[in-house]
């Protein structure tokens, strides 16, 4: 096992569901959702493909009931890069599987080795465009501040996703969970969790390069869930309920800063559905510039669209800001854990 993971932990779940357990599940969800809309059946929180043949075909032969039915979209799972080959992706096809989301977590050798990980960057380029011709959407999951990470590394590795062309991306900035070996490590003084400040700088930039190639990002942070917030389980990391408006807060500050320095007063119009990201969490950008800075809502504008001293900007025109102002060939962190 890696040296970050505790799937019981992360998951909430301390046992292995059974195909009648999946039945029930999806029952009780379909009373829930709108007969029109898109339902998928997802098997995540593990590494689906390792598991037995015969225990994967159990599973997907009770969700391909519903989708012969028309009742259930599709499936999608996730699992690792060394789990994927031929004989498993036409298995998977042939069920109905449209989405296979991949724990990627770094394509840096050295901090894969560090982490455990058991293989090396070139499985993942291969897993990767296998699935693909398999026409089968390809999902990424990264970590940045995984031991042996640096800052330059880490968006090293979000630039090496952009080349694999995955059609959604998950961001989970590395957290210390008891019960792991990482905790050891930390413990011991030889890991150094990335800092929240450092962590939101950080995905900020890789959210920049994500979606200018258009690349959807489907989850930034760990899921706060009821297990992940009991006393003692996320020992160290930066961790946040609501990590992504931390980050959707700097890439506002940062562009309002750039502004700021050729205007000394900056009059913002947002979407209403925009406001919240605008202004900041706590209202932080307009504290942040020392009140400097004048945002009203303007219902003509879509969400990525804002005006600012009657000019109209974009959310490229934001995600390009971010990239510019930040010197992402410079290391500016220690390297965390040797």
């Amino acid at each position: 096992m890696c040296v970050f993971c505790n799937q019981e932990k992360i998951t909430g779940r301390e046992t292995n569901i059974t195909p009648e357990e999946i039945s029930d599940t999806i029952d009780e969800y379909l009373k829930t959702l709108d007969k029109d809309s898109i339902k998928e059946v997802a098997f995540f929180g593990g590494t689906f493909t390792a598991i037995s043949i015969e225990l994967q075909k159990k599973y997907l032969e009770v969700v391909k009931g519903y989708i012969d039915r028309g009742i259930i979209d599709g499936i999608r799972l996730s699992t690792r890069p060394d789990c994927i080959n031929d004989e498993i992706l036409i298995l998977l096809k042939n069920y109905g599987v449209k989405v296979i989301e991949l724990g990627v977590q770094s394509l840096d050798d050295g901090v894969l080795k560090l982490s455990e990980r058991g293989y090396r960057k070139e499985t993942v380029k291969k897993a990767s465009s296998l699935i693909k011709s398999y026409g089968i959407k390809l999902g990424i999951q990264i970590m940045p501040g995984l031991p042996g990470a640096t800052y330059k590394s880490d968006l090293a590795t979000a630039k090496e996703v952009v080349k694999l062309a995955p059609d959604m991306v998950r961001i989970y900035p590395t957290l210390v969970i008891s019960e792991t070996k990482l905790e050891k490590m930390y413990r011991e003084g030889n890991f150094n969790p990335l800092s929240m400040s450092d962590a939101v700088d950080l995905v900020s930039k890789m959210i920049a390069y994500f979606e200018l190639e258009n690349i959807e990002i489907i989850r930034v942070g760990l899921q706060p869930s009821d297990e992940i917030r009991e006393d003692g389980i996320v020992l160290a990391g930066p961790f946040h309920p609501a990590f992504r408006e931390l980050v959707e807060t700097k890439l506002y500050g940062d562009f309002y800063g750039s502004l700021l320095k050729k205007e000394r007063r900056l009059k913002v119009e947002v979407s209403p559905r925009s406001v919240s990201r605008a202004v900041g969490i706590k209202k932080s950008n307009k504290l942040r510039f020392n009140n400097s800075i004048e945002i009203t809502v303007n219902s003509e504008l879509t969400k990525d669209e804002l005006k600012v001293n009657g000019r109209c900007y974009t959310r490229k025109d934001i995600l390009k800001n971010i990239i510019e102002c930040g010197a992402d060939e410079t290391d500016n962190s220690e390297c965390r854990g040797l």
